[in-house]
């Protein structure tokens, strides 16, 4: 099961080594700077490949389906494992599954800087994933074993801080190693994660002697729903939503996702309590992340590619271009502690939802051609709702269900916050393809969402199907809102902050 830092910091720690914050011996410091490192990492493998995909496409002559995989496969993987990899750690050994998860991180990021074509990269991509889902459910817990107390709380503050680096100073230094050449972003994920695999060895093993068996059924049947509704999305940008293999796929992932909800509640030891969504506060927290994650992915990953094919930016320039968006969420969180103690975590999610929308609906203006600088407010202001609900969104998770029910929850949040990245890059992909080849065919439209220069038709139908997919989105945050208003109406306040 993953397992949040608010879970851990309630959970007993009589057991596990204790550290004060002022006397942290060589393998405890290792152990923290080794999980720290892998953990950005994970982020920047989400927004370092975004900013060079263009070049990526180019260099190996990839159409738009097989680029789109580049992102697809990590996200999908990575999302269908997550869990899974928890349940594995808990019964293996979590430091053996985070050594494990490092390894295949490290090694499918070098097998891709040399890889001779799209197919190798995408396979590697998925692989990628896999490792890093054992990275972020088994890294929190080898922390919780390694720390206790005060450094407990301050080793988690940098874990939540580590994940808002890698999406803060991603896409800056992918654009900067990518005047080099995209390979080179490879190459530097690789050599900063080997670095973490050999600090790793100094971390303590530990595990759950009573743990169950694992949920292959809910495994199985959770991972093919998610891979079916990306093959869909890729399938519906490239022959049309109504195509036999879009339509396919859809209908079999709605019929895996009705099948994994009867396993799972049929499992007494089920990894994914569905049960718990009888609770309108859990509900509306744990579906938080797709209001936060949509948006966010979207220009994470599209924008860079829209600056660069229609304002004719570069690698470097279009990834600075999300600083005003990137900065918010990595310094908004290093203050939640004191945000949580002065306002309701329900008041923090709401006005993170409006700001969010407010972001989004300000990002409809955009036009070709458009300056840093114009783009920079509506930036700033999703920001701010990004990094305001980072603030909060993991310990709500835990704290709007029973104690005893606190770790299923952390894990399902977990499954969910990655599942929404991964659905995000999927379909805002097909609805960008379709809404700009509905005006200038599906070749032009392909070949604008991978960062090439058409016509000004097309500048314009891309432009136009940005514009719309930020309306859908912001209306998406503003309906969010007014669900957490209603869900968490009695206001309670959680003590403790961070978010990832």
């Amino acid at each position: 099961m993953t397992t949040s830092a608010q879970d851990i910091n309630a959970s007993d720690s009589s057991s596990r080594p204790h550290s004060g914050a002022t006397d942290i011996s060589p393998r405890v410091r290792l152990t923290i700077i080794a999980v720290l490192a892998a953990s950005m990492l994970l982020p920047f493998a989400v927004t370092g490949p975004a900013v060079i995909l263009p070049d990526l496409a180019h260099g190996l002559g990839a159409g738009s389906g097989a680029s789109q995989w580049v992102q697809n496969a990590y996200n999908t993987i990575f999302a269908a494992a997550v869990l899974a990899a928890g349940s594995l750690a808990d019964r293996v050994g979590r430091r053996r599954v985070l050594r494990t998860g490092i390894a295949i991180f490290a090694l499918s990021a070098a097998g891709i800087a040399a890889a001779p074509d799209i197919l190798v990269v995408d396979i590697l991509r998925g692989v990628q994933g896999l490792g890093a889902a054992g990275i972020v459910s088994a890294g929190a817990a080898v922390l919780a074993h390694a720390t206790s107390g005060s450094l407990r709380v301050a080793a988690f503050g940098m874990l939540g801080a580590s994940f808002g680096a890698g999406l803060a100073i991603g896409p800056v230094a992918a654009g900067a190693l990518g005047m080099i050449g995209w390979r080179a972003v490879f190459v530097a994920i690789a050599i900063v994660s080997g670095i973490a695999f050999v600090l790793s060895r100094m971390a303590s093993e530990s595990r759950d002697d009573e743990a169950g068996r694992l949920d292959v059924g809910g495994m199985v049947t959770f991972g093919g729903a998610l891979a079916l509704l990306s093959f869909g999305f890729v399938s519906a940008s490239g022959q049309g939503w109504l195509s036999a293999p879009a339509m396919a796929s859809f209908v079999a992932a709605v019929v895996l996702i009705a099948v994994f909800v009867v396993v799972e509640l049929r499992n007494p030891a089920a990894m994914f309590d569905v049960r718990l969504f009888r609770s309108a506060a859990f509900t509306a927290v744990i579906c938080q992340p797709f209001a936060v994650t949509f948006g966010f992915v979207v220009l994470l990953v599209y924008l860079p590619i829209y600056l660069q094919g229609v304002a004719g930016a570069g690698e470097f320039a279009s990834a600075a271009a999300l600083l005003p968006m990137t900065v918010p969420v990595l310094l908004l969180p290093l203050a939640a502690r004191r945000l949580t103690a002065a306002v309701s975590v329900r008041m923090i999610l709401v006005v993170a939802s409006v700001c969010i929308g407010t972001g989004l609906f300000g990002m409809t203006a955009i036009a070709p051609h458009d300056s840093a600088l114009r783009i920079a407010v509506p930036l700033l202001v999703f920001g701010i709702g990004v990094g305001l609900a980072f603030c909060v969104m993991d310990n709500a998770a835990v704290s709007t269900v029973p104690v005893t029910k606190a770790g299923a929850a952390a894990g399902m949040f977990n499954t969910m916050r990655i599942t929404g990245e991964s659905l995000a890059v999927a379909a805002a992909a097909a609805v960008l393809v379709s809404l700009t080849a509905g005006r200038v065919g599906g070749a032009s439209a392909a070949d604008a969402l991978q960062g090439q220069a058409v016509d000004p038709a097309t500048d314009a139908a891309l432009t136009d199907a940005m514009r719309i997919t930020f309306l859908a989105l912001a209306v998406l945050a503003w309906l969010a809102a007014a669900f957490t208003a209603w869900a968490m109406r009695s206001g309670d306040r959680v003590a403790g902050g961070g978010g990832q």
